[in-house]
């Protein structure tokens, strides 16, 4: 059995974002924010259902995760693989564009409802030890959320260890699944009596996918890979240059000292493998 990896956009939109199978959402949503009792969310409206992009469109109809409650509170999910470095600033753009879009022209701001953000990172970002960190707006004074309209919940993947005997709640569970399904060959038992898991381990079954997604999957998947190529060769060519400038920098103060000596331009060229008209302007 082949399970797709949650991780890739197109996957990740047909397990989240999938009307007829909300339960899924709700059930991460509810592990994540740790919604219990009169807090659990029964219901999700989503703002961007799961539709079959075409290749050429698939910036534009591979969305995040956005759902609102029966209360009305907004919920934005997104997956983040490559670390581009702005996720934080990314994070308080969309949380701050979701609030305002609430407010239609002229209306009152106590219309205004709650935004939650959930950051799923396949990376680090954050100096706490814990694999999921809530981040509020605080009184510094007093100590309290005064300002309770944001709510940011991080949940970096790589400090998720955690083997399958293990996961001791439903959230470690869709840590687990997320991290790694992709590397299942069948569904691990600790997953048999959760329905909403069930659901999702048939959604990530790819015999099941139609041409047009497995297409769109196999593209996403390629896109990464070149643009993680992409990264590393710039990364590659900074250190290179680094390592020249490094060198060519050397090389001066080399000869430079070598000036200060008394070497004549000819010794110090043979020394340093500077021409000997550069040793002279540098004298």
């Amino acid at each position: 059995m082949t399970f797709a990896d949650p991780k890739n956009d197109l996957a990740f939109k047909k397990i989240f974002g999938d009307e007829n199978h909300k339960d899924i959402l709700i059930s991460f949503l509810n592990a994540t924010l740790d919604f219990k009792n009169q807090k659990a969310i029964v219901d999700v409206t989503l703002a961007n259902p799961y539709q079959v992009p075409r290749i050429p469109e698939l910036k534009e109809t591979i969305l995040d995760i956005k759902a609102t409650n029966k209360e009305g509170e907004n919920f934005i999910v997104e997956m983040q693989k490559k670390d581009l470095g702005d996720f934080t600033k990314r994070s308080l753009y969309y949380t701050s564009k979701a609030y305002v879009a609430q407010l239609p022209k002229g209306n009152n701001y106590t219309i205004l409802k709650k935004v939650y953000f959930i950051g799923i990172l396949n990376f680090n970002i954050f100096e706490n030890e814990n694999y999921v960190s809530r981040h509020l707006i605080i009184n510094q004074e007093t100590n309290t959320q005064d300002l309770d309209d944001f709510e940011f919940t991080f949940i970096e993947l790589p400090k998720f260890n955690k083997e399958l005997n293990e996961l001791n709640s439903i959230l470690d569970k869709w840590i687990y699944f997320l991290k790694n399904a992709s590397t299942f060959t069948m569904i691990p038992k600790e997953y048999h009596t959760i329905k909403e898991f069930k659901t999702a381990f048939d959604i990530v079954t790819q015999t099941a996918w139609n041409a047009k997604e497995l297409e769109v999957y196999e593209y996403m998947a390629l896109k990464e890979f070149d643009e993680i190529n992409a990264l590393m060769t710039a990364e590659r060519k900074g250190m290179e240059r680094g390592l020249e400038k490094g060198m060519e920098n050397k090389t001066l103060e080399i000869a430079k000292n070598s000036i200060s000596k008394g070497l004549d331009n000819e010794t110090i060229s043979i020394i340093t493998g500077l021409d000997e008209e550069v040793v002279q302007s540098l004298r």
